[in-house]
């Protein structure tokens, strides 16, 4: 009887050490992604177009509050020709 018990027992801790493994591995590269620098910082121009509007002082707002105060992006603003 203690011989069908310990093969289940080894059984179980065999099918769960991959699990734990792989709970920990996607915890610490969690952990770790959040300790980077943003790809693209705000500050820098995200195409050519922003850069060309930005050498002419013509510059598109990027977020409008809408009519609860929550910032949105501009896509209205951005999106409509220029005349």
């Amino acid at each position: 009887m203690t011989e069908t018990h310990t093969t289940s027992r080894a059984h179980y801790h065999a099918r769960a050490q991959p699990i734990v493994v792989a709970t920990t591995v996607l915890l610490l590269c969690t952990l770790a992604g959040g300790c980077q620098k943003p790809l693209f910082p705000e500050k820098n121009a995200r195409s050519q177009f922003e850069t060309y509007d930005a050498l002419r002082q013509q510059n598109q707002q990027l977020v409008v509050p809408d009519e609860f105060g929550n910032p949105q992006p501009a896509l209205r603003a951005r999106l409509t020709p220029q005349t």
